[in-house]
């Protein structure tokens, strides 16, 4: 057994503490402060200190990722306790959360350092961590139910663990390992506001859902049309996607996945000779699939929360499709149109070298046309969009939604993009202005 691996093991065993939590109330949050302190001020050598250190530990003579590992979790104990000891009493965290989002990071991380021992994959070690966090954040949340009156639906439980593990996964892949306490409560805060939504999830649907988002994933990693983390980051929003809004919006999602994976593969080696190609083979990472993907995330828990927000469901059903038509015209504009040589400037019709940004194409704008009506008439048949009215124009609305987001897409790259604002920041205004625009138009013309 390799250091890391025994070093993970010794943080899995300071997380299993949380179990705790239930029998000890008020004073949860008193093993982590106390194991901090320790940490920080007392244990400066000998086999306790040998076992925590990561590197950089021994040069500063204290253990700064165990500290830092328990303040997190003392952070997150005190949400779960605190509150309730109010006058009055206020909301507080789950235990089962606090439990959960513990587990999930303390436990995944001997699942990715024990997979890592063995094969040098990162896919293989993303999955080591995800499906150990996975399982100890759903078994930690039952170990909680059986020591308390709280009730948690199997269903429900798989859910908050599998969000958990694939969030936690992902934060991993980009962060550094001293950001595991930034991990932790990430995923606890994110976990505590699903836990307000009403979540009416059946046995069967999370398995299914659980199934095709990560067949889904593997099948855009193994394609290479997503990198580790933008297959993470794919298989997250489409679990969100399809749990909180349902098999239509997913099936509208993965289109624009889907299709917009294959175009950047399409005469890749065309685009490279003409300096358009996407970096890393045609493969999206995790900033490509969250700038075109984030506000049709933020559209989706919105729906779930509407009757939180008040708001109609419907503003967000046509912000989400309006977003992803965006996205899509704006990705087949784009990789389509790279290949002509007749680019003019959207903003003064110049001619411009090929790969300019801002510039368009007829064949370009035809494509992304296209891009667009593939969205709305998904949306058409798969979603409920006469609910202002006609169905017909509510996806003209949708098509609208993403011409005027790749046009958006075009002005700014004329504009404004390649100083300090990048293409994942143009690519979420563009997807950002089709929301907006589709929603607009939905309650001024349905």
């Amino acid at each position: 057994m390799t250091s890391t691996l025994r070093r993970a093991g010794g943080f899995a065993a300071v997380g299993t503490l949380s179990l705790a939590a239930p029998a000890l109330g008020a004073a949860a949050a008193v093993p982590f402060a106390v194991i901090a302190v320790l940490a920080a001020f007392v244990v400066d050598d000998g086999p306790m200190f040998e076992l925590f250190a990561r590197p950089g530990d021994h040069q500063d003579g204290r253990l700064n990722g165990l500290a830092g590992f328990t303040l997190a979790a003392t952070g997150l104990a005190l949400l779960a306790t605190a509150p309730r000891l109010a006058t009055p009493p206020r909301q507080a965290m789950p235990t089962s959360v606090f439990v959960a989002a513990v587990l999930i990071l303390a436990y995944g991380n001997v699942g990715e350092k024990a997979v890592s021992e063995r094969w040098d994959d990162p896919f293989a070690a993303v999955a080591g961590f995800t499906v150990v966090g996975f399982l100890a954040g759903t078994l930690g949340q039952f170990a909680v139910q059986t020591l308390t009156s709280a009730s948690v639906a199997l269903p429900t439980a798989a859910f908050l663990a599998a969000t958990g593990a694939l969030v936690a996964a992902l934060l991993r892949s980009v962060l550094f390992e001293r950001d595991d306490p930034l991990v932790m409560l990430s995923v606890g805060l994110l976990l505590w506001f699903f836990t307000q939504l009403v979540l009416d999830i059946a046995g069967l649907d999370i398995v299914l859902s659980l199934a095709v988002t990560v067949a889904f994933g593997y099948t855009a990693y193994a394609l290479g049309t997503a990198s580790v983390t933008g297959m993470l980051t794919g298989v997250l929003l489409g679990l969100l996607t399809i749990v909180l809004g349902g098999v239509g919006w997913f099936a509208v999602l993965i289109s624009f996945f889907a299709i917009g994976g294959l175009s950047a593969k399409f005469k890749y080696d065309d685009k490279l000779d003409r300096g358009v190609a996407e970096d890393n083979d045609g493969a999206r990472g995790s900033g490509n699939v969250l700038g075109n993907a984030a506000v049709a995330l933020f559209a989706v828990i919105g729906f779930a929360a509407s009757s939180m927000l008040a708001m109609p469901e419907s503003l967000f059903l046509f912000a989400f499709t309006g977003s992803l038509a965006a996205a899509m015209s704006d990705t087949l504009s784009s990789e389509i149109g790279g290949l002509y040589d007749t680019p003019r400037l959207i903003t003064t019709l110049e001619r411009v070298p090929a790969g300019t940004d801002g510039g368009v194409t007829w064949q370009g704008e035809l494509a992304g046309i296209g891009g667009a009506a593939v969205v709305a008439v998904l949306a058409f048949v798969l979603l409920p969009l006469g609910t202002f009215g006609d169905p017909l124009v509510g996806a003209v609305v949708v098509l609208l939604g993403g011409i005027g987001g790749m046009t958006v897409d075009s002005i700014l790259g004329a504009t404004v993009e390649g100083g300090r604002i990048g293409n994942q920041a143009v690519n979420f205004l563009a997807t950002l202005a089709g929301a907006l625009v589709s929603a607009g138009l939905a309650v001024v013309i349905l």
